[in-house]
């Protein structure tokens, strides 16, 4: 493998085959912190539009033919932003100034089209990514953390929370991603009709409304499990984050009920750990560029 940046040629994703990006994406993550990516090849289209992912925008290190590094996009128009979806490099590749190569490409590109802000998550204890990050100029806004609660018993009485519609839901977070400098990509209506149309007929997204919050979730009855996809409280109180959290509790006695690493704590995140959920360990930053 080269150990210089001049045998690396960078091309549109769109230049090269699924198969060529599953492997490269497959062998770039076998080592990763929070676990390898056990993604099919036929999951990946599915993956990609899970992170809104668009891949004319987003580029590849090629050396001698081989996918080397490789750096996926996010479009975020309405917000006059790209989010640096996935970065990653083959384990040869990595030294090779193949991803600093193509960070440099990302920013340079995204001014060069009138961008004005750039984001990206990274895990905290990524701290060779977290480096290149901060060497390039992105700065860390805030904090996104993951929550998990044990299964508890069966509650005397359960708060009822009404439900609202799913197309009811994506424009309730339309509105509050307006308001929000930072919203999370995953968590607003963009994602989420994707992760929607996409769920499994007994594992359907629901969603709840309290006050000045919104809670959309899944459950996983095979695992007896509840996922929080997304939960936004425009009240820096987040008594509706709270009053949500609670009663989905009690509608899911003995189910684990777990929140990604992309809860932002000021959000929903403190209302969760005021009724039980504990913080996990690993966390990510999500970090942003102005252009």
């Amino acid at each position: 493998m080269p150990d210089d940046t001049t045998a690396a040629t960078l091309v549109r994703a769109t230049d090269l085959s699924p198969t060529d990006w599953h492997a490269a994406f497959t062998a770039a993550f076998a080592d990763y912190l929070i676990g390898p990516f056990n993604l099919t090849l036929a999951q990946w289209p599915g993956f990609l539009a899970r992170q809104g992912i668009d891949l004319s925008l987003s580029r590849a290190a090629v050396v001698d033919g081989a996918l080397v590094a490789f750096a996926l996009v996010a479009p975020r128009l309405e917000r006059g932003r790209w989010r640096l979806g996935t970065m990653g490099a083959l384990p040869a590749a990595r030294g090779t100034g193949a991803a600093p190569a193509l960070l440099d490409d990302f920013v340079n590109r995204a001014r060069d089209s009138g961008v004005g802000m750039l984001e990206l998550e990274v895990f905290a204890a990524n701290e060779r990514a977290l480096r290149l990050y901060q060497g390039r100029g992105f700065e860390i806004a805030h904090p996104l953390r993951g929550y998990e609660r044990a299964p508890a018993p069966a509650a005397s009485e359960a708060p009822s929370m009404q439900p609202v519609t799913l197309d009811d839901a994506w424009a309730w977070l339309d509105t509050a991603d307006t308001r929000i400098a930072d919203l999370p990509l995953q968590v607003t209506s963009q994602v989420l009709r994707v992760a929607a149309a996409a769920a499994p007929a007994e594992a359907p997204l629901q969603a709840w409304r309290h006050g000045e919050a919104q809670l959309v979730f899944s459950e996983q009855p095979a695992q007896r499990a509840v996922t929080i996809n997304s939960l936004v409280d425009l009240d820096p109180a987040q008594a509706g984050a709270q009053a949500l959290a609670v009663a989905l509790v009690a509608r899911y006695p003995g189910h684990t009920l777990r929140v990604p690493a992309l809860q932002r704590p000021d959000l929903g995140g403190d209302a969760l750990q005021r009724i039980g959920f504990e913080q996990q360990r690993l966390h990510q930053w999500l970090m942003r560029r102005a252009l």
